[in-house]
């Protein structure tokens, strides 16, 4: 039984060191340990050797057991070890192959473009800023020398709300409520959304303004000139010829409008200019002294100027867009041009 249990412990062994999985390492411990193994039934024989040599024989049978359960736990840890070195080299990422591109949205065209014209004036010394969209009849028109009974009212078809509120037709009011908190020098730019009832294919009933001030003393209409030749040179090119036109604002005076040549033809005539060769972009003018009365300024001692502009205006010049409905209907094949 001896040389049995010894000749078994090496098959053991040999068979072990020739397994190739868990699943086959598991059967030969079945095989060779289990309640129906090898071992097992050469033990079954224990009781007919004689009663001094079966405490040798259980001895060198433990000894086997243990050697071959040994054995089993070391090959198992082996191929584990294995098992997970083939996994982790399936899984090897290498760091050098270029990343997988990953689609991004980006900024709204209206958004570039106010960015751009807000980086233009904070260039030159302009802060920006901020005012409620929901405005009183004061400051949306009283406080900018537009009383109720003035024709200018009839030019911005106006949304009311109760209360003797409105949507703001103009970010103007910005203008107003920075001068009643600041004293001279002002130099600001008012970006927002404004509303008025208009809506066709260069008109929307929502849409976005650039107003600017400028209030000091000595400022003249050279300042303004000189101030709005080199925004438009920036953003439309420093070859852009620009040109002032009288017109009439009841918080400026005196008021003009400023033309560029126009981008589709250079200034030849076309069908977009109407054959004129210049494209109208932004209204200006001296600030009314009315207007600096109003918020407690001394049209004595200083002066100013005010501009104002639309931003889907400048972005349809510059993208060559012919329906300002297309900045609001979020059609991503409009959007992923820009």
């Amino acid at each position: 039984m001896k040389d049995q249990i010894e000749k078994l412990h090496q098959k053991a062994l040999a068979s072990l060191a020739e397994a190739g999985s868990l699943k086959e390492l598991e059967e030969l411990r079945v095989r060779f340990l289990g309640k129906k193994g090898e071992l097992t039934a050469i033990l079954r024989g224990l009781s007919q050797l004689p009663a001094e040599e079966r405490p040798k024989i259980g001895e060198l049978a433990n000894q086997v057991r243990d050697s071959i359960s040994k054995t089993i736990s070391e090959k198992s840890e082996e191929l584990k070890e294995e098992i997970l070195a083939r996994e982790l080299e399936k899984e090897k990422v290498d760091i050098t192959l270029p990343g997988r591109p990953f689609p991004v949205g980006s900024r709204h065209p209206l958004n570039q473009v106010l960015d751009r014209i807000k980086e233009i004036f904070i260039g030159m010394g302009y802060a920006v800023a901020e005012g409620p969209e929901i405005e009183t009849d004061y400051y949306n028109f009283e406080a900018l020398n537009v009383p109720a009974d003035h024709p200018a009212r009839d030019m911005q078809d106006t949304f009311y709300l109760p209360g003797g509120y409105l949507l703001r037709t103009q970010t103007s009011p910005v203008q107003v409520r920075t001068m009643e908190k600041q004293e001279p020098p002002v130099r600001i730019i008012a970006p927002g959304a404004v509303y008025r009832c208009d809506a066709d294919i260069t008109h929307s009933p929502m849409f976005h303004q650039v107003e600017g001030l400028y209030v000091d003393e000595n400022v003249t209409f050279a300042d303004l000139k000189g101030t709005l030749e080199h925004f438009l040179h920036q953003l439309f090119g420093k070859n852009r010829q620009v040109r002032f036109r009288p017109s009439f604002f009841p918080f400026t005076e005196p008021s003009a409008e400023v033309d560029i040549a126009c981008l589709m033809c250079g200034g030849s005539g076309c069908r977009v200019c109407k054959n004129t060769g210049w494209l109208e972009i932004l209204g200006s003018g001296m600030v009314h002294p009315k207007v600096l009365e109003k918020v407690n300024y001394d049209p004595q001692k200083v002066g100013g100027f005010a501009f104002g502009m639309g931003v889907e205006r400048i972005a349809m010049l510059l993208y060559g867009i012919d329906d300002i409905r297309l900045f609001f209907e979020n059609d991503l094949r409009f959007l992923r041009q820009f």
